[in-house]
């Protein structure tokens, strides 16, 4: 491990000033994450730092742990802007992968909803790093069970 790459797992841990880790995700995401989350007035955004369990033998994020980040956004998004009460389940997820993204980046992700049906949600959305798009997402998913509460810190 380079010195860049030792700087970067020490600060790994590390995300902006208003940050908090979700408390609601555990297995999969639990043992690759953590994943952050700040409330804003129409929702929420979410994070997480680049870590070298992230990255393929290139040195950039595998485009798996993306897809899977991104899977969280969309509905968690969804949720936080008014429908915490039920799980969403994916339906259909596409991905257009825009840029790559190094080790040690902050990556933010958000979501909008695009239309709401009784069964359906249908929703976008875009992870950036210092505001330079990365990935884009589109989801359908399908109104769930009851969920616990999102919480944040």
């Amino acid at each position: 491990m380079n010195e860049a790459a030792r700087a970067i797992a020490r600060d790994e841990d590390e995300a902006p000033a208003g940050f908090r880790p979700l408390a609601l995700l555990d297995g999969f995401v639990s043992r690759n994450g953590p994943i952050y989350a700040r409330r804003e007035s129409e929702g929420a955004v979410f994070g997480f730092r680049v870590q070298q369990r992230h990255c393929n033998p290139m040195g950039i994020c595998h485009g798996g742990w993306l897809a899977t980040v991104a899977d969280l956004v969309l509905p968690l998004s969804v949720r936080l802007g008014g429908l915490e009460e039920q799980y969403l389940l994916t339906v259909h997820l596409g991905i257009d992968y825009l840029a790559p993204v190094p080790l040690g980046a902050w990556v933010e992700g958000r979501a909008r909803v695009l239309r709401r049906t009784k069964r359906m949600i249908f929703a976008d959305g875009i992870l950036d790093v210092d505001g330079e798009p990365v990935l884009r997402a589109s989801g359908v998913f399908r109104l769930g069970p009851p969920a616990p509460r999102i919480a944040i810190g």
